[in-house]
């Protein structure tokens, strides 16, 4: 699939421009300038490389590791490639602005070979090491620089996917340069009056060769820009399925404040006898919880904000106490544990012995008879993701393997422990998203309760 460009707006309002319709299975060969795209013969589920693009101080690092974060919790093996690291290893940290200035011959060799290095191990993660995304974190502010991207990926049917953040919001500017860049390795020590000025050096230095992605130079490659965080979208040739959900990503992600607080539901009655699913009441003790998560939430500030449950009695009835609206999701419903629906692990070890030992040799990927597997929870839960990436505060009253999904996105965990994270009942997960990642504390409420946590198994032979 691909798009004409388009402009979109934080409406999600658009229009076209440039109505170009190549009639190339592949676009241009050879490459003779970064506006080009070399020929690659059609290649199904091919690697791609995503490239930031933009002036330092523009947010850049902060999309990288939030789209890897996100690829990786969908299921690509993805890596980040961060040439300002590579730089720093090769030439040592605190560089003046100097250093970037266009003209310094030297420096920008030296620049080049970070490039370089990083775009050689981008190419063995993606061709050799099983890879399937790679975030390529640089300024890319040149053409000429674009252009060694597109040479090194895509005659290795690599696709390019160019993402471009543009800003000129002083005060967001300000505050980036302040809240992140002042603790860069590149001024650590370094008096804060004296890095702020050279860091605005050393953007004044790269906006000597900037060069944006354009409507007509570079009409034949894929890219999206961004305005001002989330002010405005433009996007040029999408093409195929997971750069329009990068897109679609994109497009819901802010960095205003807040807070995201997740909890399961109080104690059940299935919980007290150890059975699995189903769709029980609250035991007692689970309706003293839900009456102490509004103290806690009062407690916490936490006057105006939005209520998310499952359409499961026990989650709507711990939200019962709280003041203000319950929105009722399906996609927040327990993991569908199929003909294991209210069953004991004890029941299940003896009625299905073979789907047991299964389950405890690959707990993400299995799927339950009629049922789901952790993997298919992931994807169902998307929409979520999407939703809580847009708000601002929100509690999420929901259960155990959809709070495991949720707190391994936010934290960035792996799928191997995805299903075995520690989520107790009646304790209250906040989350706090942070420049490059997201700060967790767990606040247990002293009501007593079952613990459902059953630990990883030693693998069994499931006898096949």
């Amino acid at each position: 699939m691909e798009t004409e460009n388009v402009v979109l707006n934080g409406d999600g309002e658009y229009y076209q421009q440039n109505k170009f319709r190549p009639t190339e299975e592949c676009p241009v060969s050879p490459v003779s300038s970064a506006s080009q795209a070399p020929h690659c013969p059609p290649v199904i589920n091919s690697p791609i490389c995503i490239a930031l693009v933009g002036l330092p101080a523009r947010g850049k690092t902060y999309i990288a590791n939030k789209l890897s974060r996100y690829l990786r919790w969908i299921g690509l093996n993805t890596r980040e490639f961060n040439v300002g690291q590579y730089r720093r290893t090769a030439v040592g940290c605190k560089k003046s602005h100097d250093f970037f200035h266009p003209h310094n011959q030297e420096a920008l060799k030296q620049r080049k070979q970070a490039a370089l290095s990083a775009l050689a191990d981008l190419q063995q993660f993606l061709l050799r090491d099983g890879g399937q995304a790679a975030v390529y974190d640089a300024t890319n502010s040149t053409r000429e620089r674009r252009k060694l991207i597109l040479d090194h990926c895509i005659n290795n049917c690599i696709k390019v996917f160019f993402i471009e953040s543009i800003c000129d919001d002083q005060e967001i500017i300000a505050q980036n340069i302040k809240e992140v860049k002042l603790c860069s390795p590149d001024y650590q020590g370094v008096d804060p009056e004296q890095a702020v000025a050279d860091f605005e050096m050393r953007i004044k230095n790269y906006e000597l060769a900037y060069e944006t992605m354009d409507h007509k130079e570079d009409k034949l490659l894929s890219w999206v820009k961004i305005y001002n965080v989330d002010q405005r979208y433009e996007a040029n040739r999408i093409d195929g399925h997971l750069q329009s959900r990068l897109v679609y990503y994109l497009m819901n992600i802010h960095t205003q404040p807040r807070c995201i607080y997740l909890c399961r539901h109080g104690e059940s009655v299935c919980n007290m006898f150890g059975k699995i699913g189903g769709d029980s009441e609250l035991s007692e003790r689970g309706v003293q919880f839900a009456k102490a998560l509004k103290d806690f939430m009062s407690e916490q500030g936490m006057d105006r904000f939005q209520i998310w449950t499952s359409q499961l009695k026990r989650t709507v009835q711990t939200g019962h106490y709280l003041q203000g609206t319950i929105e009722q999701w399906k996609a927040l419903n327990e993991l569908d544990v199929g003909e294991c629906e209210a069953m004991t692990y004890e029941e299940i070890q003896e009625k299905y012995p073979k789907e047991f030992a299964l389950r405890d040799q690959d707990k993400y990927h299995y799927r339950y008879p009629k049922g789901e597997s952790y993997e298919d929870l992931v994807h169902r839960l998307e929409p979520i993701i999407m939703e809580l990436e847009r708000q601002r505060d929100v509690l999420v009253i929901c259960h155990q393997a959809v709070m495991r999904c949720l707190v391994a996105y936010f934290l960035d965990k792996p799928q191997h422990e995805l299903p075995y994270i520690k989520v107790p009942l009646h304790t209250i997960v906040k989350l706090t998203p942070v420049a490059y990642g997201c700060r967790m504390e767990e606040f247990a409420i002293p009501v007593p309760c079952v613990d459902t946590y059953r630990s990883k198994p030693k693998v069994q032979d499931c006898g096949y």
